[in-house]
Protein backbone atom coordinates (compact mmCIF):
# COMPACT_ATOMS: atom_id res chain seq x y z
CA UNK A 1 0.00 0.00 0.00
CA UNK A 2 1.60 3.18 -1.22
CA UNK A 3 1.81 6.08 2.01
CA UNK A 4 0.04 8.62 0.45
CA UNK A 5 0.70 10.72 3.54
CA UNK A 6 4.18 10.26 4.94
CA UNK A 7 4.23 13.11 7.47
CA UNK A 8 1.34 11.59 9.29
CA UNK A 9 1.90 8.86 11.79
CA UNK A 10 -0.67 6.53 11.45
CA UNK A 11 -0.37 3.20 13.03
CA UNK A 12 -2.82 0.27 12.53
CA UNK A 13 -3.37 -3.21 13.91
CA UNK A 14 -6.48 -5.46 12.82
CA UNK A 15 -6.72 -8.76 14.80
CA UNK A 16 -9.33 -11.49 14.26
CA UNK A 17 -9.95 -14.69 16.44
CA UNK A 18 -12.87 -16.82 17.40
CA UNK A 19 -13.43 -16.06 20.76
CA UNK A 20 -14.68 -18.51 24.22
CA UNK A 21 -15.85 -15.48 26.57
CA UNK A 22 -19.51 -14.02 26.70
CA UNK A 23 -19.73 -11.44 24.34
CA UNK A 24 -21.91 -8.82 25.64
CA UNK A 25 -22.37 -4.36 25.74
CA UNK A 26 -20.57 -4.70 29.35
CA UNK A 27 -17.65 -6.98 28.27
CA UNK A 28 -16.97 -4.64 24.97
CA UNK A 29 -17.32 -1.76 27.10
CA UNK A 30 -14.78 -3.46 29.29
CA UNK A 31 -12.40 -4.58 26.53
CA UNK A 32 -12.32 -0.57 25.48
CA UNK A 33 -11.63 0.46 28.82
CA UNK A 34 -8.79 -2.04 30.09
CA UNK A 35 -7.06 -2.06 25.89
CA UNK A 36 -6.65 1.75 26.03
CA UNK A 37 -5.13 1.46 29.72
CA UNK A 38 -2.76 -1.30 28.39
CA UNK A 39 -1.54 0.59 25.71
CA UNK A 40 -1.62 4.44 27.35
CA UNK A 41 -4.39 5.54 24.77
CA UNK A 42 -6.59 8.28 25.55
CA UNK A 43 -10.48 7.71 25.20
CA UNK A 44 -12.05 11.37 25.00
CA UNK A 45 -15.72 10.21 24.70
CA UNK A 46 -18.02 6.90 25.91
CA UNK A 47 -17.89 3.59 23.90
CA UNK A 48 -20.27 3.18 21.34
CA UNK A 49 -21.79 -0.05 21.31
CA UNK A 50 -24.59 -1.34 18.54
CA UNK A 51 -26.40 -4.52 17.87
CA UNK A 52 -28.90 -4.94 15.49
CA UNK A 53 -31.67 -7.26 17.35
CA UNK A 54 -32.70 -9.56 14.90
CA UNK A 55 -32.76 -7.49 12.37
CA UNK A 56 -30.74 -9.03 9.02
CA UNK A 57 -29.09 -12.27 8.56
CA UNK A 58 -29.08 -14.80 11.82
CA UNK A 59 -25.39 -15.58 11.36
CA UNK A 60 -24.23 -11.75 11.45
CA UNK A 61 -25.75 -10.77 15.00
CA UNK A 62 -23.35 -9.57 17.43
CA UNK A 63 -22.25 -6.26 18.30
CA UNK A 64 -20.48 -3.45 16.15
CA UNK A 65 -18.23 -1.08 18.36
CA UNK A 66 -16.25 2.07 17.92
CA UNK A 67 -14.69 4.03 21.00
CA UNK A 68 -13.13 7.87 20.55
CA UNK A 69 -9.61 8.32 21.00
CA UNK A 70 -7.57 11.25 21.80
CA UNK A 71 -5.19 9.78 19.13
CA UNK A 72 -7.79 7.76 16.96
CA UNK A 73 -9.69 4.58 17.38
CA UNK A 74 -10.88 1.69 18.03
CA UNK A 75 -13.26 -0.47 16.14
CA UNK A 76 -14.92 -3.99 17.51
CA UNK A 77 -16.90 -6.22 15.35
CA UNK A 78 -18.39 -9.67 16.75
CA UNK A 79 -20.43 -12.51 15.52
CA UNK A 80 -22.50 -13.90 18.42
CA UNK A 81 -23.44 -17.18 16.60
CA UNK A 82 -19.70 -17.90 15.15
CA UNK A 83 -18.04 -16.07 18.68
CA UNK A 84 -15.77 -14.34 15.81
CA UNK A 85 -14.62 -11.12 15.67
CA UNK A 86 -12.28 -8.67 13.61
CA UNK A 87 -11.15 -5.78 15.35
CA UNK A 88 -9.10 -2.45 14.35
CA UNK A 89 -6.79 -0.60 16.35
CA UNK A 90 -6.00 2.93 14.45
CA UNK A 91 -3.88 5.41 16.24
CA UNK A 92 -1.87 8.41 15.63
CA UNK A 93 0.93 7.22 17.68
CA UNK A 94 2.76 4.52 18.13
CA UNK A 95 1.93 1.47 20.52
CA UNK A 96 2.88 -1.94 21.17
CA UNK A 97 1.48 -4.35 19.03
CA UNK A 98 2.62 -7.45 20.74
CA UNK A 99 0.93 -6.40 23.99
CA UNK A 100 -2.35 -5.45 21.93
CA UNK A 101 -2.03 -9.24 20.73
CA UNK A 102 -1.54 -11.09 24.12
CA UNK A 103 -3.83 -8.59 25.86
CA UNK A 104 -6.89 -9.20 23.50
CA UNK A 105 -5.90 -12.61 23.29
CA UNK A 106 -6.11 -13.64 27.12
CA UNK A 107 -9.06 -11.23 27.56
CA UNK A 108 -11.12 -12.59 24.81
CA UNK A 109 -10.15 -16.00 25.27
CA UNK A 110 -8.51 -16.84 21.91
CA UNK A 111 -6.79 -20.12 20.82
CA UNK A 112 -5.58 -18.68 17.52
CA UNK A 113 -5.33 -14.78 16.51
CA UNK A 114 -4.72 -13.99 13.11
CA UNK A 115 -3.31 -10.06 12.69
CA UNK A 116 -2.28 -7.77 10.33
CA UNK A 117 -0.50 -4.53 10.77
CA UNK A 118 -0.67 -1.51 8.07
Amino acid sequence: MKNLAPDILRQRLLIEGFYKIDADKNMIDRYFREITAALNLRMYGEPIIFSPGGEGKEQNQGYDAFVPLIDSGISVYVWSNAKFLSLIIYTCKNFDENKALEFTKQFWQIEEIASQSF
